[in-house]
């Protein structure tokens, strides 16, 4: 008998998240948030702040999209949810810290185990990263941080709303000039997996952070622990 069928026998290319998924966003960010908080005098401690600050930062990402009043861009987003924060935890703070502060965003550097999982799976696919950033952040990031050479970079400001919206995993799919079931979305975010799956992508969940999947009818077609696993899963 043939081999029962498997939901990467279309796959043609791969479809990678990078903040939080590729990127490290805690590891990275955490040991610049502990000095800031210190030299406000501060008792705060980091982790938390940063947990504060990336549940603040999906919000006003949901907001952007919602109230349609005009991209805003990643970085604008992010430092919106920074200074949140901040008022939230009574620090005081002025523009011009809160602009300098942001410039560690352009150090952020990938998990340990990633370039040699996308060192793998070249092999077979080809490698997309599909992000929220702005254009010239993620190829910064590719470039000089990941220090990978991506087949290509998509970012949502090619349609102007951030993920989940369906419209950023159709274009995606639509730019590499493939069927939306030829792609497969890679995130250790849960609900982008689902918008992937949503619009027909397949997808796989990268549960780096042991949280659990989203209650919804879009389930990820494998859920790995790290980038080693996915490579493990896909070829």
């Amino acid at each position: 008998m043939p081999p029962a069928a498997s939901y990467k026998d279309n796959v043609q290319a791969l479809t990678f998240d990078l903040f939080g998924t590729i990127l490290d966003l805690g590891g990275s960010l955490v040991p610049h948030i502990g000095p800031f908080l210190t030299a406000k005098g501060v008792d705060k401690d980091p982790a938390t702040f940063w947990a504060q600050w990336r549940a603040r930062q999906r919000i006003e990402q949901y907001q952007d999209n919602i109230m349609a009043l005009g991209h805003s861009g990643y970085q604008q987003v992010a430092r919106r949810a920074f200074v949140y924060v901040l008022r939230l935890n009574g620090v005081q703070f002025t523009a011009d810290e809160v602009r300098d502060f942001m410039g560690c965003w352009q150090q952020l550097q990938p998990f340990a185990e990633v370039r040699a999982a996308l060192q793998s799976l070249q092999r077979r696919y080809k490698l997309v990263a599909l992000s929220n950033g702005e254009p010239e952040f993620l190829a910064h990031l590719a470039k000089n941080q990941i220090d990978w050479d991506f087949d290509d970079i998509i970012s949502v400001m090619e349609v102007g709303a951030f993920k989940p919206h369906p419209g950023v995993y159709r274009h995606a799919a639509s730019r590499l000039g493939l069927e939306v079931g030829e792609c497969l979305m890679v995130s250790a975010n849960a609900f982008d997996v689902v918008g992937g799956r949503a619009c027909g992508m397949r997808g796989v969940y990268v549960d780096r952070y042991q949280l659990p999947y989203d209650d919804r009818p879009f389930p990820p077609d494998a859920v790995v622990a790290d980038f080693t696993g996915l490579a493990e899963e896909l070829l």
